[in-house]
């Protein structure tokens, strides 16, 4: 048999194995994430952030009841016209322009959501597009559904006069 030996080190250096991961020191992100966080602090609570700026949402309310009014008058003007005409499919192809653009810019803004104003001409809009959509650009509207149209009109008109 043979006899056991002890191994003892040679060199004063322990061996040490080096892992693949290797951690990053986090001396050196401190500094850069408490700058990173005193500027994020520094944004959020600067006066531009805290106080609301009126002027720019009445410049917006303003284009919002000219665009109100213009598609207001397009409904009417395009509804009223005689089933003879000539230019009733030229207009119909106009208001659902002039509608699309209108409900695509108006219809994300939440405050705008909830005004009756909105409410009556996108109920209009609606309307008056699924009967040119349902029937084509030269069939009539019913008197119902244009009395009721028209009513709708009138009554946004009152509320965009209101402010809402």
């Amino acid at each position: 048999m043979a006899s056991p030996t002890l191994i003892t080190p040679t060199t004063t250096k322990p061996n040490i194995i080096k892992s693949k991961l290797t951690v990053p020191t986090t001396t050196t992100s401190h500094p850069r994430r408490r700058h990173f966080l005193s500027l994020a602090a520094a944004g959020i609570l600067s006066p531009s952030f805290l106080l609301p700026a009126p002027p720019a949402q009445a410049a917006e309310d303003d284009e919002y009841v000219k665009d109100a009014e213009e598609v207001i008058s397009k409904i009417r003007s395009t509804i009223n016209m005689d089933k003879t005409d000539p230019n009733v499919p030229a207009a119909v192809a106009e208001l659902r322009e002039a509608s699309n653009s209108w409900v695509a810019k108006y219809r994300k803004e939440k405050e705008l959501l909830g005004r009756a104003s909105f409410r009556d001409i996108y109920s209009a809009l609606n309307a008056v597009s699924g009967h040119y959509i349902s029937f084509g650009p030269t069939a009539p509207l019913p008197a119902k559904r244009k009395a009721r149209i028209l009513q709708e009109m009138e009554t946004a008109e009152k509320a965009l006069v209101r402010g809402r």
